[in-house]
């Protein structure tokens, strides 16, 4: 081991976008604000060895996820890092090892990108802190957030929990389109919520976020959906702060259909919900209309569908799910996650055990 090697390690979460981004410009801007509630346990562990440069030696990647190497990531990271430039200079001195992995399907839209790219931000711009002598602050958490804007738009969300804000809106004081804002003041059933992701499919999207937002490009709709998302989050921020679990939901639900009824009407359009997904996006209004338990849906882009509620009813809808909506779930599998605190700073050796399961 060099002695002079660095080692740094996050555990960064996913997010569930409740006003969804779709459509940008720029570089990596959002054509509209959007607000998102961190999760928990769909997470993505990432540990980056910073070994200094020999003499006459150029900088290298070494890249694995969950233990093997993986061409096609690899470059989009060595991409990724050659674009962050003047944001992390400290990287041309070193030879960086990334060991990566999922506790959840990745591509999936589970939002894979968010987790991926926001911990692999915190450990880059640890090791640039760390040269610098900066400490971890609100400054550090903001760098964080751009840098992981650079690598996946939503990425800059999963820096902060429970909840937080992207996109220049008048509505959010200090809200910027280059990083996100953690949101204060959230009601407590907001900070403890439910999100039971169900996996419809474990396969990879057809078409990739990056491909869809470039669509929105000229899209019919897209002026009338950025006066939407707008007002929804108008509608949705005293929601957030009084506890009002139904305008929530149904914002929740309203954003989701909206955010595939893009995709549909794209040029070329495209479906990427499924048969499944729709069996359970009817089952769970007919579940709350007949119960009046306040469980709503909300999707990224994907056909996997968040079910979304109070902890205070978690074993009423847990039970639900288990007698009747596992047979709409790939393997039966069911991921039950709640509201987060954001990131975790981890040992190094947690996260290489994992990558090796």
């Amino acid at each position: 081991m060099h002695d002079n090697q660095l080692t740094f390690a996050w555990r960064s979460p996913s997010n569930i976008a409740i006003v969804k981004y779709w459509g940008k410009h720029g570089d990596q801007l959002p054509d509209n604000p959007s607000l998102s509630i961190t999760l928990s346990q769909a997470y993505t562990e990432t540990t980056l060895v910073a070994r200094p440069l020999n003499p006459n030696e150029a900088p290298g990647l070494t890249f694995r996820f969950a233990g093997e190497q993986n061409p096609a990531f690899a470059q989009r990271v060595a991409a990724y890092i050659r674009r962050l430039g003047s944001l992390a200079p400290a990287v041309k001195d070193y030879h960086l090892t990334i060991e990566t992995d999922n506790s959840f399907p990745h591509s999936s839209g589970i939002a894979s990108s968010a987790s991926a790219m926001s911990a692999l931000a915190l450990c880059i711009a640890e090791l640039q802190a760390t040269i610098d002598g900066h400490t971890h602050d609100e400054r550090f958490q903001r760098e964080v957030s751009i840098m992981a804007r650079l690598g996946s738009g939503s990425a800059c969300r999963s820096v902060y929990g429970p909840a937080s804000l992207w996109g220049s809106t008048e509505i959010m004081s200090g809200s910027s389109d280059e990083y996100a804002i953690p949101l204060s003041n959230i009601h407590p059933v907001f900070q403890s919520l439910r999100d039971s992701i169900l996996i419809i499919s474990e396969e990879k999207k057809q078409v990739s976020s990056s491909a869809g937002h470039a669509l929105m490009q000229g899209h019919q709709f897209a002026r009338a959906r950025i006066a939407q998302a707008t007002q929804n989050l108008k509608t949705l921020l005293p929601a957030l702060h009084s506890g009002d679990i139904i305008t929530f939901g149904r914002i929740a639900e309203s954003e989701a259909l909206s955010l595939h009824a893009l995709m549909m009407t794209s040029d070329p359009a495209y479906i990427l919900i499924q048969p499944n997904t729709l069996q359970v996006i009817q089952r769970a209004i007919a579940f709350r209309e007949s119960s009046g338990t306040p469980v709503y849906f909300t999707l990224d882009a994907g056909p996997n569908v968040h079910l979304l509620y109070p902890e205070s009813h978690e074993a009423d809808v847990k039970a639900w799910i288990n007698n009747e909506l596992l047979p709409f779930c790939e393997n039966g599998r069911v991921i039950h996650d709640h509201a987060g605190r954001g990131p975790q700073k981890v040992s190094s050796s947690t996260t290489l055990g994992m990558t090796k399961r």
